[in-house]
């Protein structure tokens, strides 16, 4: 019995160590961390992660400014991304009230998408890569 639990422990540590190891495939770099914000995260920033989670240049988060937000912004995530985006001018004004001393607060991207699209909406998809493109290639084209 002992040997049994012994093999299956050895296999467990193997297929961890696997999931750990990176995507051959991916680029060398380090991806950008874009995190997306809007108010509620439940269509703009929700979309947005959703979308750009399939590209492996970038890690992405998506959360809201709300208190009833699916995942309420905090001041780990200001500190974990490399790029804030904002859809609109009311999620501006709110990170400025809630982290008025954050760094990240400065560089913040507003991409002007205002709150009429539904969640995966194909406009909302392209209104994302086209007013990301710009600043995701001046990020990936970095050091």
């Amino acid at each position: 019995m002992p040997a049994q639990i012994d093999s299956a422990v050895r296999i467990l540590v193997l297929k961890l160590m696997l999931v750990r190891l990176p995507d051959m495939g991916a680029p060398s770099k380090d991806p950008v961390r874009a995190l997306f914000v809007c108010q509620f995260n439940r269509r703009r920033s929700a979309t947005a992660e959703r979308v750009f989670a399939k590209d492996p240049t970038l890690e992405v988060r998506s959360a809201g400014t709300n208190d009833e937000a699916l995942v309420r912004i905090n001041e780990r995530m200001l500190d974990w991304a490399d790029v804030v985006f904002v859809m609109d001018d009311d999620q501006v004004r709110a990170l400025r009230r809630l982290f008025p001393a954050h760094p990240a607060i400065a560089s913040v991207v507003c991409l002007e998408i205002q709150d009429r699209y539904h969640f995966l909406d194909p406009q909302l998809v392209a209104l994302l890569e086209e007013r990301t493109r710009p600043h995701l290639a001046r990020l990936r084209g970095r050091g």
